[in-house]
């Protein structure tokens, strides 16, 4: 592996091991979402208990400060919204030359396997990693179901995390499942990393499948409207950053949360 690559991949996977991106790249196909309304001041004060920020270069210009130091894993898929036919039917939207001018430490791609569109969005992965790979830009395949929840069993998404490193990403986000999520992870021969997915009803709820995913061989997450459409945003990226990053329990994260939203009343 070339200097860059792995000083980039580096930037995004800590010394541990392990990571937490923090994506707000969600209007890029539902438009306008609640705690997003203004991305930049949603993301202040939770950016220090995170590790890499997952962003569109629409909001990373606009809403990002340039001297922001936490790397930016730019999202570069999108052209389908919540109102059309297809969330599956995206396209590249990002050239190389944009990926290079906007500093990005790695890029992310949707692919939708079993969809229509299987074929496209698995080219558009591929051709991804055929541009960033001359420029030691890691590429982060996330393994998309768009509204057919019924397929996040580990099957299916083992069968999706593989494909996809099979394709060259460097990095795969997935899903996580109740079971057998270890034989998604032990399946796929790059890092995985967790979804968020849909909002969870509690905070216990979150903390609890982030430590099973870790427990079964993911390295981190990439969670979003679990932490910043949480009543309580920052002792739930803290507590989160004890699971990853200190090998907290459900429990000790948990003390962690209450401990921080207490002090905060």
């Amino acid at each position: 592996m070339d200097w860059g690559m792995k000083n980039r991949l580096s930037q995004i996977i800590k010394p541990d091991g392990n990571c937490f991106f923090l994506p707000i790249d969600h209007g890029y196909f539902q438009g306008p979402t609640t705690s997003l309304e203004r991305p930049g001041e949603t993301i202040e004060p939770l950016l220090e208990y995170s590790d890499a920020l997952f962003v569109t270069r629409g909001v990373l210009r606009s809403a990002i400060p340039a001297n922001n130091s936490k790397p930016i894993i730019l999202r570069v898929s999108g052209g389908a919204t919540v109102v059309g036919s297809d969330l599956a039917n995206e396209v590249l939207t990002t050239s190389i030359e944009e990926i290079i001018r906007l500093n990005a430490t790695a890029v992310g791609v949707s692919v939708f396997i079993g969809s229509e569109y299987e074929n496209e969005t698995l080219q558009n992965l591929s051709t991804l990693v055929n541009e960033c790979e001359d420029y030691g830009i890691p590429v982060m395949a996330v393994t998309a179901v768009g509204k057919e929840l019924e397929k996040r069993t580990a099957r299916f998404l083992g069968l999706c995390c593989r494909v996809c490193a099979e394709h060259g990403a460097r990095v795969v986000k997935t899903y996580w499942c109740e079971k057998d999520f270890d034989k998604v992870v032990n399946g796929c021969p790059v890092p995985v990393v967790m979804a968020g997915g849909p909002k969870c009803e509690t905070e216990t709820e979150v903390l609890e499948f982030v430590h099973h995913g870790m427990q079964c061989g993911a390295i981190g997450i990439n969670l979003g409207r679990n932490i910043w459409q949480s009543p309580n945003p920052v002792p739930m990226a803290r507590s989160l950053q004890a699971i990853i990053h200190e090998k907290a329990s459900v429990k000790e994260a948990k003390d962690i949360f209450d401990e921080m939203k207490n002090r905060a009343e």
